[in-house]
């Protein structure tokens, strides 16, 4: 068996290669969408009969929201002498399995990608090549799942602490005749973007998962025990 480089990239026109280089592109938009995020948020508070206060909450990647400060220690606010604050909740860890999952995703789709454009030959003359592809895109189909579910209640998790109802649960909101309303939103449209291509992957990945298989030998020796099945048979009476 030659095991040397051929560069062949017919492979990328059939479902088995075009499916992998569309989720190389999917899994780069997702964790695209999501790693570099930077909002700011800015929190009107309205004091009753005092001076109203203007507070900004900047929050970015990955989502430690319970250490962006809010208020200094020691900060007046309506007059009062407030105790350092900050915002509610901590989603890094849905949002970091989220990012994770996906950049492992877009090197697999590189390997995987210039096995097939290089060394199909090798690939469809072993059992190994084909079974391990089927099982770790199968993974992949399931992670896909795991941290999408994840990261999606982590951004309403985000949204929800970032809000208007969210701020009015701080301590800061919590003192009589003041009242806390975010007035200027940032844009979380790309984060709800990366949770759509999150899902876009699940079906791509659990899709190709087919493909894959039939260039197993499990594909292979199926069709042999149906093909013997039917010989067997032989031809019906008359």
């Amino acid at each position: 068996m030659q095991t040397g480089f051929r560069l062949n990239p017919s492979p990328v026109k059939e479902p088995l290669g075009f499916i992998k280089l569309v989720e190389w592109f999917a899994a780069l938009f997702a964790f695209a969408c999501c790693g570099g995020y930077s909002g700011r948020n800015v929190i009107s508070v309205f004091c009753g009969n005092e001076k109203n206060e203007t507070l900004n909450a900047t929050f970015s990647y990955p989502f430690r929201l319970n250490q962006v400060l809010l208020v200094k220690d020691n900060a007046t606010v309506c007059n009062r002498t407030m105790s350092e604050t900050h915002l509610m909740g901590d989603s890094s860890s849905s949002v970091e399995f989220f990012v994770a999952v996906a950049v492992l995703a877009f090197l697999y789709c590189m390997l995987a990608l210039l096995v097939y454009v290089g060394y199909m030959h090798v690939y469809r003359d072993s059992d190994f090549g084909p079974v391990f592809d089927f099982l770790v895109t199968a993974v992949f189909a399931f992670l896909w799942l795991l941290c999408s579910s994840a990261w999606a209640q982590g951004l309403q998790k985000v949204k929800y602490a970032t809000g208007t109802e969210g701020i009015s649960s701080s301590l800061l909101c919590r003192h009589q005749n003041a009242t806390c309303e975010v007035t200027e939103f940032s844009s979380m449209r790309t984060l709800d973007i990366s949770v759509v291509f999150g899902f876009l992957n699940l079906i791509i990945w659990s899709g190709n998962a087919w493909f894959v298989y039939k260039e197993t030998c499990w594909r292979t020796q199926n069709r042999r025990s149906q093909q013997e099945a039917e010989r067997g048979r032989g031809p019906g009476p008359i």
